[in-house]
């Protein structure tokens, strides 16, 4: 008895098996059922019945699961389309800018290199009259060459900056001292673009700076060549002035009055003008200097004294007042004798008293004659220039001695020599180009 109260615990029932008896007839089967084994029973219950539920539920809801995720992944990709268009549309933005910018600015350098390829052969009409006025050819300012065209690019995007960077071609340069007028060669210096500056504002900087250069070389052209022709004209005019003092009366064809005051021209064209009044100036300047090479103002014995002057002389042989037609140099037999001025050659051979003599023809009714010659070097009907040696000095003829007896006459009459030799001087260095 106290051993059964020992295995009590106050206020616990004991755990018992259950028996589940199977009766059949007259057979009977039983089968002991612990109550762990129960739990687990109805805990695998529990399991079945809560799946059952689950796949129960799933099989209900899977079709609105299914359309909820398909309508999630239609929004998704709705989403995505809408942002690649979107991507689309501003490339194709950029695009139509960039092919708008790339035609503007090819636009540009076709401009630029038209207005090069004018200021270039401007240059070549120039040529042939820095020649007749005499002027070095750096005198006008000229262009650096043109820069070749890029090839095509593949791409809008790399072509963009070809374009921008024409100024950093090495064919835009192939002179140094093109230098100062090539405005493009700045840009070959990536650093020298502003901070943030795109491609095209620096190309916009780039051509504005080129078009201002070019119109700085073209200002700069009619300049020089303005200043050609006034200066043409005033050594025109001063030859005019110097010859009219001499009392030599200028032909019909250089004696026109030319002037007024210098303005600069506002026609379009001024280089086409300006260029028509730099040939007309060098024209007149030329007529000018050809008429006057051909008066009789150089010295036929340079650096030889004059012993007698042109007027009334006492006669060395007959004692006796005598007029005088010319002036006589003190020169030694032999000294080479020089044309006073360009002309034909009418006489050559003795005539009298002149001893052995050369008369020149410088045309408008003047000529000019050398006498008491030791011997001729040219023959009638040579054409001279000033300056050139027609003879040598002696004492042919009606002569006391070596000595060279020189005469101009105009129309026939003997006028003094003094006029034009007194010119001389003055007009040596305008009759030459500089």
């Amino acid at each position: 008895m106290s051993q059964r109260q020992d295995s009590q615990v106050f206020g616990r029932r004991p755990k018992q098996a259950h028996t589940i008896i199977f009766a059949s007839g007259e057979t009977i089967r039983h089968i002991t059922v612990r109550p762990w084994m129960a739990g687990l029973f109805m805990s695998l219950i529990g399991v079945i019945a809560i799946g059952y539920l689950a796949a129960t539920t799933y099989l209900v809801l899977r079709d609105d699961l299914i359309g909820a995720s398909m309508a999630r992944q239609a929004r998704m990709q709705h989403a995505y389309e809408d942002r690649i268009a979107a991507l689309r549309s501003q490339v194709d933005r950029v695009t139509s800018r960039q092919l708008l910018d790339q035609q503007l600015m090819e636009e540009k350098v076709a401009e630029l290199i038209a207005r090069q390829d004018a200021l270039s052969n401007r240059h070549v009409k120039i040529g042939p009259l820095l020649d007749r006025a005499g002027a070095k050819p750096d005198t006008i300012p000229v262009p650096a060459p043109k820069p070749k065209k890029q090839a095509e690019a593949t791409s809008v995007a790399p072509k963009m900056p070809r374009l921008a960077r024409l100024a950093t071609s090495s064919e835009i340069l192939t002179d140094p001292k093109s230098a100062r007028l090539n405005p493009l060669a700045f840009a070959a210096n990536p650093t020298a673009s502003t901070s943030g500056e795109t491609v095209s504002e620096r190309a916009d900087r780039i051509f504005s700076t080129v078009t201002l250069s070019l119109k700085s070389i073209e200002r700069e052209q009619i300049e020089k060549m303005q200043g050609l022709a006034i200066n043409a004209y005033e050594t025109a005019s001063e030859i005019g002035e110097i010859i009219e003092a001499a009392g030599i009366p200028l032909p019909a064809e250089v004696d026109s009055a030319v002037g007024g005051p210098f303005v600069r021209p506002i026609d379009p064209k001024a280089f086409e003008a300006t260029l028509d009044d730099l040939d007309q100036a060098l024209s007149h300047l030329d007529t000018m200097r050809r008429y006057a090479r051909k008066l009789p103002v150089g010295i036929p014995a340079p650096g030889a004294e004059i012993t007698s002057r042109y007027g009334n002389r006492r006669d060395p042989f007959l004692g006796r007042m005598a007029f005088h037609g010319g002036i006589d140099f003190r020169v030694s037999t032999g000294t080479p004798i020089n044309s006073a001025g360009s002309g034909v050659v009418v006489h050559a051979g003795r005539n009298g008293g002149y001893g052995k003599m050369v008369e020149i023809d410088h045309g408008g009714g003047v000529k000019t004659r050398y006498a008491h010659l030791s011997k001729i070097l040219v023959s009638k009907g040579d054409h001279v220039v000033i300056g050139e040696r027609i003879g040598k000095a002696g004492s042919t003829g009606r002569s006391t001695g070596p000595h060279l007896h020189y005469e101009v006459r105009r129309n026939g009459n003997a006028v003094d020599p003094m006029r034009f030799l007194k010119t001389a001087n003055r007009l040596k260095p305008l009759l030459v180009s500089q």
